[in-house]
């Protein structure tokens, strides 16, 4: 019989963190939250890094992935490691969603099920054509570089065809051990920002706006990112819920992060299954719509 009914999985630094920044209140304010919705249903809930050498993956029922951020710069530490633990309980996401969500060309098959995504071009590792060319024959008028299996802003690249030699090398560097993706840089991320909508059992409960930085593309915090309240309208929330409705099977959990394309239509950016943050803080009551989802597949 299983210690637990959920693990809730983060990563090292969040187990017991020596530092108090404001980043690492607000994981644990919304783990705790996560974790006080699912006990008030009678779930018994454990909370433990992915990487834990300790822990014996057969002692609980299922693990539910919330801020396991390192996984994507230890990628194949982690793929063994989901691997390995799939063996021993059940994953929430379930697995075929998390290892199909692994790798950005879930774009080019949720684009084959209708959904508009950037113009994109998938580059396969071991690719001999130049950055050079492959940018001359997009056509596009400025591009955005990075790989696809990727999180955190890592290795994503902005510029101008003209620019493509800058980044040459790293593009070399990069395609020799990881495929990559190019896509046609979409100009309103930076007058607009980008919509992240959260959903749970395919409803959704709550969205936020992502702005960057004065001079800067890139909407994550790390890259001085912020984040505003959004109110969508019914035809914006029966977009992103059509999102989610396209993966097979329904997601548990989902994040869909959205901008307004070149023609002035919402896009997929990315579409997270894995380890998104939710940001339960400004919308605590949507962890009762977690917990709920979470019982709903447990039972």
């Amino acid at each position: 019989m299983s210690s637990f009914d959920v693990t809730i999985l983060t990563e090292s630094r969040y187990v017991a963190p020596n530092a108090d920044t404001e980043h690492i209140r607000n994981v644990l304010k919304e783990d705790s939250l996560v974790q006080n919705a699912l006990e008030k249903r009678g779930i018994s809930v454990h909370r433990i890094n992915w990487d834990s050498r300790e822990m014996n993956w057969s002692d609980t029922r299922y693990i539910l992935f919330r801020t396991t951020w390192d996984y994507y710069y230890r990628f194949q530490e982690f793929d063994l490691w989901l691997d390995h633990v799939r063996e021993k309980t059940e994953l929430i996401n379930p697995y075929p969603l998390i290892r199909w969500n692994l790798d950005k060309h879930y774009l080019a098959d949720l684009a084959k099920e209708g959904i508009n995504i950037p113009p994109t071009r998938f580059i396969e590792s071991g690719e001999r054509s130049s950055l050079e060319k492959i940018v001359a024959e997009s056509g596009w008028g400025e591009i955005i570089l990075k790989p696809v299996v990727s999180g955190g802003g890592r290795h994503t690249y902005r510029f101008l065809p003209s620019e493509s030699g800058k980044y040459e090398s790293v593009y070399r560097s990069l395609i020799s051990k990881e495929s990559l993706i190019i896509q046609e840089f979409q100009e309103q991320v930076v007058s607009r920002g980008e919509v992240a909508f959260m959903l749970f059992d395919g409803k959704f409960t709550h969205a936020i706006l992502k702005r960057a930085k004065k001079g800067d593309f890139r909407v994550q915090d790390d890259f001085g990112g912020t984040v505003h309240p959004f109110s969508p309208d019914a035809e914006q929330i029966e977009w992103a819920e059509r999102v989610v409705t396209s993966c097979h099977p329904l997601p548990i959990y989902a994040r869909v992060d959205a901008i307004w394309d070149n023609n002035t239509n919402l896009a997929l950016a990315e579409l997270e299954l894995i380890e998104p943050e939710l940001w339960f803080r400004y919308h605590p009551d949507a962890t009762e719509k977690l917990a709920d989802a979470v019982i709903k597949h447990c039972s």
